[in-house]
């Protein structure tokens, strides 16, 4: 996939649901894997020509590994002139050695989320940028269905309350396999998740269970997006419809 291509299915999502308004501030949420280092890529060259100017910076949190590099990443965040802030942790070893957690994903999303949403009030911006494609936004609605009994996926904008922060989700018109090719194309400096529960989670098994589907039934996965995006979900009214009052 070429930047261009990125470029405008990121800019279809801004402006579908109205992500980004003049003077924003937008913290952008940086793991190191290939989604978030796209999306970086992605706004920076979006920030260039789009019509409602906006400052961003980047944060990532460091959960406490030693072996977790991170001077691909900041070197990126140089080349494209986006600040690159570090929020270190002790996340990892507050799970897996003083809590022993034997479920861990759920508690240690809630703690990363937290420290950026944090760091993001510090640093003065009123937005954060999550980098969810539209194979995660499908998977989470498989694990809601499958184990919640419900039919949810996180919307594109999300208003936090407490932390009187928005989260914007530019890539959900991406789907995984668009976000690789472009990693390749453009050789992301992207990092190996050090989790040691990585890869065998209820997510990874949703994964593989949509990928086996997609297989049988070439298209499932557009479907589904097709029906989170009409399924009356909280949040996925497009600011378009809003606007003409649909």
């Amino acid at each position: 996939m070429k930047l261009q291509q990125m470029l405008s299915y990121t800019r279809k999502a801004v402006d579908d649901y109205g992500m980004i308004l003049p003077g924003d501030t937008i913290a952008i949420g940086i793991s190191g894997g290939k989604d978030s280092l796209a999306m970086l890529y992605a706004l920076k060259h979006l920030q260039r020509f789009y019509p409602n100017p906006f400052e961003l910076c980047a944060i990532h949190v460091h959960l406490g590994y030693d072996s977790f590099r991170l001077e691909g990443i900041q070197a990126l965040c140089e080349i494209l002139h986006v600040p690159f802030h570090v929020v270190k942790t002790d996340i990892a070893k507050i799970i897996f050695e003083d809590r022993k957690e034997a479920s861990p994903c759920s508690l240690c999303a809630k703690m990363r989320k937290g420290a950026l949403n944090q760091k993001a009030k510090e640093l003065g911006c009123n937005k954060v940028a999550y980098a969810h494609h539209k194979d995660d936004i499908v998977e989470t609605m498989l694990l809601s269905l499958i184990y919640e009994g419900r039919f949810y996926s996180f919307a594109p904008v999300t208003y936090l309350d407490r932390m009187e922060l928005t989260v914007i989700r530019p890539m959900m018109y991406l789907a995984e396999a668009d976000v690789i090719c472009f990693q390749n194309r453009y050789q992301l400096p992207t990092e190996k998740n050090p989790c040691p529960v990585d890869g065998v989670t209820k997510r990874e098994y949703v994964k593989q269970l949509l990928r086996q589907l997609n297989l049988e039934s070439p298209g499932v996965m557009n479907r589904m997006f097709t029906a989170i995006s009409n399924g009356n979900i909280k949040g996925w009214t497009a600011a378009s419809h809003q606007k003409e009052g649909i």
